[in-house]
C-alpha cells in the first residue's frame, strides 16, 4: 500500500512538473513572439542624400517601420519641380515667363510660389521682391554678366521691378512691362522642402527631417525621441560650418539668411553682398549678420529670413512679433563689434544654449 502511495505520488510529481514546464515554454514563447514584435514595429532612420538645382546638396533623414529607401521618389519630385521654377533650365516654366512674358502653369509649384511671395512682400512693405531678376543678373548673383552700376544704371533697371507688376490667377501669370524677370532663388529652396516634406507625410511618414541647401523643416521627432536639432552657424566668412547656437525644431520650417556667405568682389575691389533691396537696387550690408525664422513651412521661413537681411535688426523684430505664426534667432554686431542675439519669445528654451 504505502508503494502504491508513493508511486502515485511520483507520477503527481513528474506531471506537475511537466506542466508548469509546458507554462514556462509557453511563456517563454510569448517573450520572443513580443519581442519579435516590438522590434517589426520599431522604426529606422533612414538617410537619403543628394543633388538638386544643380549643386546643391539634399540630406533628408526619416523613420520607417518598413526600412524604404525613396531616393528615386525624391529625386524625381525634385526634377519636376525645377523644370517649372529653375532659371537654369531654358525650357523651365519660369524661363518661359521671362522670356515669353506670360505662362499658363503646368505645375502646381509656380502658383504656390507667388501666393507665398505675395505674402511676404505685404508684409515686408516691399523688402521682399521676387522680380529682383534684372538687377540679380547685373549685380552677379544670376545668370547674366555683372555689370558696372550706377545709380542712374540702377535706377533703370529698377523701373523692370515691382511684384505689383504681375498679374496672375491659378491657372496663369503675365506682366505688364517688358523687361520684367522673376528669380525666385530667397524663396525656392524652401518650397522645394516643403515639397518633398509633403509628399512624405502623404505616404504616412511623420518623423522626418528634410534639408535642402541650409533650410530645413522638420516633423515628430528623431530616432532617439527628441525634437530635431538644427545647428545655426557662426556668421563669419572665416568660420564657415562652425556652430553658433542650436534649435529644436519642433513642426516647423527654418531658413538662414546672412552675408557672409555669398557675396561679390567687383572690380573695384568692392565686396558687395547677395542681399539687394528691391527698393533702392543696391546690395545691403546691416549690422543683422544673420537670420534664422521659423514659420508653419519652409518656403515662408525661407521668404522671411531674406526680407530680414533687407530690413535690417529693428524692423526685422517688429516684423516677426507683429505675426505671431514667426519665431526668428538674430546674431547682430553691437557698437563693439560683438556679436549679440535676438531671440523671439516663442523661441525662448528652445535652443541649445538657452536650455
Amino acid at each position: 500500500m504505502t508503494n502504491s502511495f508513493e508511486l502515485s505520488l511520483g507520477k503527481d510529481f513528474d506531471m506537475n512538473r511537466n506542466f508548469r514546464s509546458r507554462i514556462y515554454l509557453l511563456v517563454l514563447m510569448i517573450a520572443i513572439f513580443a519581442v519579435w514584435k516590438y522590434r517589426e514595429n520599431q522604426s529606422k532612420e533612414i538617410l537619403v542624400q543628394g543633388f538638386t538645382m544643380g549643386t546643391i546638396a539634399y540630406n533628408i533623414k526619416y523613420l520607417d517601420t518598413e526600412f524604404s529607401n525613396h531616393k528615386q521618389e525624391i529625386d524625381s519630385i525634385l526634377r519636376d519641380f525645377n523644370q517649372s521654377l529653375s532659371t537654369y533650365i531654358p525650357d523651365s516654366e519660369i524661363s518661359r515667363f521671362n522670356k515669353e512674358g506670360k505662362v499658363t502653369f503646368s505645375s502646381p509649384y509656380f502658383y504656390d510660389v507667388l501666393e507665398a511671395s505675395a505674402k511676404v512682400y505685404r508684409q515686408s512693405n516691399g523688402a521682399f521682391d521676387p522680380t529682383l531678376g534684372p538687377l540679380i543678373d547685373a549685380w552677379g548673383f544670376g545668370n547674366g554678366k555683372t555689370l558696372r552700376l550706377d545709380s542712374s544704371r540702377v535706377d533703370s533697371l529698377l523701373n523692370f521691378v515691382g511684384f505689383d507688376k504681375l498679374k496672375y490667377d491659378e491657372t496663369q501669370l503675365s506682366k505688364s512691362i517688358l523687361g520684367l524677370k522673376l528669380n525666385f532663388s530667397a524663396i525656392a529652396k524652401g518650397q522645394a522642402i516643403d515639397v518633398v516634406a509633403d509628399w512624405l507625410s502623404s505616404i504616412g511618414i511623420t518623423d522626418y527631417m528634410v534639408e535642402i541647401g541650409g533650410e530645413v523643416r522638420a516633423n515628430g521627432k528623431n530616432i532617439e525621441g527628441n525634437f530635431w536639432t538644427i545647428a545655426i552657424e557662426v556668421p563669419d566668412e572665416a568660420r564657415i560650418g562652425g556652430i553658433f547656437d542650436a534649435i529644436y525644431l519642433e513642426n516647423k520650417g527654418m531658413a538662414s539668411s546672412g552675408n557672409y556667405r555669398i557675396f561679390r568682389v567687383l572690380e573695384d575691389g568692392r565686396k558687395v553682398a547677395h542681399t539687394i533691396d528691391p527698393r533702392t537696387g543696391f546690395p545691403k550690408m546691416q549690422t543683422l549678420l544673420s537670420a534664422n525664422v521659423l514659420a508653419p513651412n519652409c518656403m515662408l521661413a525661407d521668404g522671411f529670413a531674406t526680407a530680414c537681411m533687407v530690413l535690417g535688426l529693428e524692423e526685422s523684430i517688429r516684423l516677426i512679433e507683429s505675426d505671431p505664426t514667426l519665431e526668428a534667432y538674430f546674431i547682430y554686431a553691437d557698437d563693439n563689434g560683438e556679436l549679440v542675439t535676438y531671440i523671439s519669445p516663442g523661441l525662448k528654451g528652445k535652443t541649445l544654449g538657452d536650455s
